[in-house]
């Protein structure tokens, strides 16, 4: 009786590599991700693009595999990633994986020296003849810089030990020809988090995902969705997700998912040099995205910010730029003030106008003069070197406390009151006379948690709008 053909399909998740500080696999965190996962998935795949592979030695590629294969026993399958741009070396790690108890090997396409068609077909090939354990082809273009071709994945699939492709290409029209080219000789595996509902509808057997560490029972429960034949349920899942997965997607999953597993205590270290955890590959905004996306899914527990928009009487609100109602009186101040949109893109602006040579012109002096720190006042440009006149200064009343914060601010805010301001200058509501005889504080009231720039835009500038009108048509 012959062994039944390994048929790899389900949720497995394409493992990071953690690193310690002194930049050594960390051993004990390995082990610790692998037991995180371990319920939620149908197998896990070691040392492969998100696990760094190509920052790792042969050795240290061995021994992750090895303390997976120890650490998982026969649960469920481990699929080694024993890629590597030599047939040589891709021979010589797939024998050891073999010898190591791996149940299949993950082969990506030859890299950074592009051979022929025939050299690829020959690459797979080969690897697959020096062993008996089943290969999944690995199709990668966004770092291959090449596509397995579709006709050598359909002469390929008439070997017996090569039984799928992880298609990490997130082109659809290519993994449905392969589906069709192959007719049911590989099992095609989506490697494209965005991807995974529209490739599991039209019969890819399962996934391999930077993703599926992260939150793996969202996208068994996709799986179990679309075998139902739920799509809605599926769309909804799928979309409940997207955010991350675009993230994970195209910071090169290690960055991000490294990221978001510190974030919910599952302690992977950093990316290995020349990758940076923050400030490199990943700005800031978008470790921030990862903290507000985990929060919605219940991966962490939302961080308390204090903030709070302005109230009581308007005349009292600029009392920190060191303006007092009293001094509004009888001095040709003007005050406009508006809230809009819903969090966390809330905004409010109050809004005081006044002559240069008044307390408006001393306080606006004072603000650039004597910055107070967290709440930096910037003046309002319509472009780089072109500030808006009345010359405008924003100040934040929240206090910026990083550089996501500050962005916002100092970004879309800043714009968008400028662009309010020529709107009312152009409608003829903001008078000629003003342009050079007063000048504007605008206090910026800017949710802390603020993410969604073009959302934040465009609710900056109805308030600073409706704010500019309400000051001087009171003028009128």
């Amino acid at each position: 009786m012959t062994e039944e053909r390994y048929r790899p399909g389900g949720v497995n998740p394409a493992l990071v590599t953690p690193f310690t500080r002194d930049d050594e696999i960390d051993e004990e965190a390995l082990r610790n991700l692998l037991r995180f996962v371990l319920p939620h998935v149908d197998g896990v795949v070691p040392c492969g693009t998100t696990g760094e592979f190509v920052n790792m030695s042969h050795g240290e590629r061995r021994q992750v595999l090895e303390i997976c294969i120890d650490e998982v026993g026969d649960q469920i399958p481990v699929i080694a990633g024993t890629g590597a741009a030599s047939t040589r070396e891709a021979i010589q790690l797939a024998r050891h994986a073999q010898e190591a108890g791996a149940t299949a090997c993950l082969v990506v396409t030859p890299y950074y020296l592009h051979p022929s068609d025939k050299g690829i077909y020959q690459h797979f090939f080969e690897v697959a003849r020096a062993v008996d354990l089943p290969i999944i082809t690995y199709n990668i273009p966004q770092t291959v810089d090449a596509y397995i071709p579709r006709q050598v994945l359909e002469d390929l699939s008439e070997i017996d030990n090569i039984v799928g492709l992880k298609d990490s290409s997130g082109n659809l029209p290519y993994t449905m020809e392969v589906l069709e080219m192959t007719q049911g000789r590989l099992d095609v595996l989506v490697g494209h988090d965005e991807v995974v509902l529209p490739a599991l509808a039209g019969g890819c057997s399962g996934m391999i995902l930077a993703s599926a560490q992260v939150f793996p029972e969202i996208w068994q429960q996709v799986l179990t969705s679309v075998r139902e034949g739920d799509l809605q349920t599926a769309r909804q899942l799928q979309m409940k997700v997207q955010k991350l997965a675009r993230i994970f997607v195209r910071y090169g999953g290690g960055v991000a998912v490294k990221a978001a597993l510190n974030m919910m205590g599952v302690k992977v270290g950093r990316p290995r040099r020349p990758l940076k955890p923050v400030g490199g590959a990943m700005v800031h905004e978008t470790r921030a995205e990862i903290q507000l996306e985990l929060e919605k899914l219940g991966k962490i527990t939302p961080q308390e910010m204090s903030w709070a928009m302005p109230k009581g009487p308007l005349a009292d609100r600029f009392s920190d730029v060191g303006i007092t109602a009293e001094m509004i009186d009888g001095n040709g101040i003007l005050l406009g003030s508006a809230t809009k949109g819903e969090a966390p893109e809330t905004v409010g602006i109050d809004l005081i106008v006044g002559p240069k040579s008044g307390p408006v012109g001393e306080a606006y002096a004072r603000q650039l003069t004597h910055p107070s720190h967290g709440y930096e006042a910037l003046t309002t440009i319509a472009e780089p070197n072109l500030t808006v006149k009345p010359s405008a200064l924003i100040v934040p009343t929240v206090e910026l406390a990083n550089l996501r914060q500050a962005s916002m601010v100092y970004g879309p805010t800043q714009a968008a009151v400028a662009k309010a301001i020529l709107d009312n200058i152009e409608q003829k509501i903001i008078p000629l006379v003003a342009l050079d005889r007063e000048v504007m504080i605008a206090m910026a009231t800017i949710h802390p948690r603020a993410l969604d720039r073009h959302q934040l835009y465009a609710n900056v500038h109805a308030a600073a709008d409706k704010a500019v009108k309400m000051a001087f048509r009171k003028q009128r």
